[in-house]
């Protein structure tokens, strides 16, 4: 019959463990050093392999953030497409843009090779933000303001796709980002401005 009881916080009697054999400790060894390597790769994947994108990261208030997306958009909107504003920031601005279930406000219309400072945030709920066809993912939360350094090195109409599911819309929530080459005109201007005055200064000294 059973008479005695242990707890767990009591080491059974006798020799109840047996030392690990030459072939485990090798293993444990291989898998410490395996951990290491990938400790020390964490630093690499951010510094070289862009893995985790350095930027801007504070707290902020939802509804705060949609505020100031609204303003971002009465300040520099250009058109719309289907009722969602259509938004063209100079070069060096801060960009907003706010998810939300289920959209991405506001169309966003960038320069090819000009530096911005995109500010993410989330309304309701985490979503996820991936730029379609470039392998771009980033996850947006709400409550925090993501401030991402980008310069965009190629022109066209991409998409945002939401990859992180948000609720029975999750499907339907498609964003753009336009990119433009950069403009030529300025300096054509310049070169026909400049022929202009030559030839009146010829002309007015004859």
């Amino acid at each position: 019959m059973h008479t005695e009881t242990h707890t767990g916080l009591e080491s059974p009697r006798g020799n109840w463990w047996k030392p690990a054999h030459k072939a485990e400790k090798v293993w444990v060894g291989i898998a410490f050093a395996w951990c290491m390597v990938l400790f020390a790769m964490m630093p690499l994947w951010h510094w070289k392999g862009g893995q985790n994108p350095s930027g801007i990261r504070r707290r902020v208030e939802p509804t705060a953030f949609f505020a100031r997306t609204e303003e971002f958009i009465k300040q520099y909107k250009v058109g719309d497409d289907r009722g969602m504003p259509i938004v063209q920031p100079p070069a060096g601005a801060d960009v907003y843009l706010t998810a939300m279930a289920f959209q991405w406000r506001p169309i966003l219309k960038l320069q090819k090779g000009a530096q911005y400072t995109l500010h993410l945030s989330s309304l309701d709920v985490n979503h996820g933000f991936s730029l379609f066809p470039i392998n771009v993912n980033f996850q947006v939360v709400p409550g925090y303001d993501y401030g991402l350094r980008v310069r965009p090195n190629a022109s066209g109409d991409f998409r945002i796709m939401c990859n992180e599911f948000c609720g029975i819309g999750h499907h339907t929530m498609v964003g753009r980002v336009i990119v433009d080459d950069a403009p030529a005109v300025a300096t054509t201007a310049a070169t026909t401005t400049t022929v202009t005055t030559t030839v009146t200064t010829t002309g007015g000294v004859r």
